[in-house]
């Protein structure tokens, strides 16, 4: 066995390790050069003014690093954090009471922003633009208007569907940062650097090939290397290199393209079941037994981005490509 793979870990130092994995500064961050670049000038910028930050919309597919750059950003600026989500402000008492607790500079994280609720985004249009916020005390005859001034803050949203935002909280973000998919030489980076946290014993091809299976996600790639130390602990002498590698993906259903069992099952199904497509978001999701949203936003964005499927105005089409990688005869024209 492996002396570097440390099986005794406990339960205490894989949840430290876990936390390491997460960078505190735009130099620890690997990927989203521009992303970086752009928001190293406008926090300079800032602090030289010493102003809070313009309000940032973090927009992209999910596991590309949407908190943690919220996290950079704020050590970035010197200033805390305040994280919570959309789904967790039910009603404007909530945001209320976040917003009561900044301090001057703050950054205030909401993930899932675009699941806010409609009362609750509007009370959060005058704090965001004129850091204020009007809130009414009692109800019918008796009640009042409180005025409640706010420090100078910096909202930090996140979205995996910018889509859904309104029109008149999308416009109060003056800075607005799509977040892409990683390079496999990032996401080979991103793998030895998680290997050395949790004492992996890991040599460049394994790296590679998980790289190559992650979808161009950080999350997956996390995720995929420590299933495969796994592998590699009970099945091998610890050392996670690419035969191992392929070994234990191939075992978990995330084939070359770094397709997993439901993006095979997507494809499949359009070519068996719909002759490639066109077939309807609503139509595929029933048929895989699949929620709506995950499809759209866990599954399709990949498939689309390596050209396997297309979106057309009828719906979802298989691409040659598709029906290629996984045996089928090419499709008719």
């Amino acid at each position: 066995m492996n002396e570097n793979l440390n099986p005794e870990i406990t339960e205490n130092e894989e949840a430290a390790a876990e936390l390491s994995l997460r960078p505190t500064s735009f130099s620890q961050y690997i990927g989203q050069t521009k992303v970086k670049e752009q928001l190293e000038i406008f926090i300079a910028a800032a602090k030289m003014r010493e102003e809070a930050l313009d309000h940032v919309l973090l927009f992209g597919p999910p596991g590309l690093g949407k908190t943690t750059m919220a996290f950079v950003i704020a050590n970035e600026l010197g200033v805390g954090l305040k994280q919570t989500s959309g789904p967790a402000i039910e009603k404007p008492g909530d945001l209320v009471a976040i917003l009561n607790e900044l301090t001057p500079g703050d950054v205030l994280f909401i993930d899932e922003i675009h699941r806010l609720p409609t009362n609750v985004e509007e009370v959060l249009y005058s704090a965001m633009e004129d850091f204020y916020i009007d809130i009414m005390l009692g109800s019918g005859d008796g009640s009042r208007s409180v005025h409640l001034d706010l420090p100078p803050f910096t909202l930090v949203g996140a979205t995996t569907r910018a889509g859904m935002l309104s029109n008149p909280l999308r416009a109060r973000f003056g800075i607005s940062a799509h977040m892409e998919y990683y390079t496999t030489e990032e996401l080979e980076t991103i793998t030895k650097r998680t290997a050395e946290i949790f004492q992996a014993d890991i040599v460049d091809d394994g790296a590679h090939e998980i790289a190559l299976r992650s979808r161009g996600t950080p999350r997956i790639a996390n995720r995929l290397l420590k299933r495969v130390r796994d592998f590699a602990q009970i099945r091998g002498d610890g050392k996670i290199n690419r035969e191992m590698t392929d070994e234990a993906l191939t075992m978990l259903d995330v084939d070359e393209e770094g397709l997993d069992y439901v993006d095979q099952k997507i494809l499949r199904t359009m070519i068996e079941f719909y002759n490639g497509g066109p077939v309807g978001l609503g139509t595929l999701a029933v048929a895989i037994a699949e929620d709506v949203e995950t499809v759209e936003d866990m599954y399709e964005p990949y498939l689309i981005q390596k050209g396997f499927i297309i979106r057309t105005k009828q719906g979802r089409i298989a691409t040659a490509k598709a029906y290629e990688h996984l045996g089928y005869p090419a499709p008719l024209l």
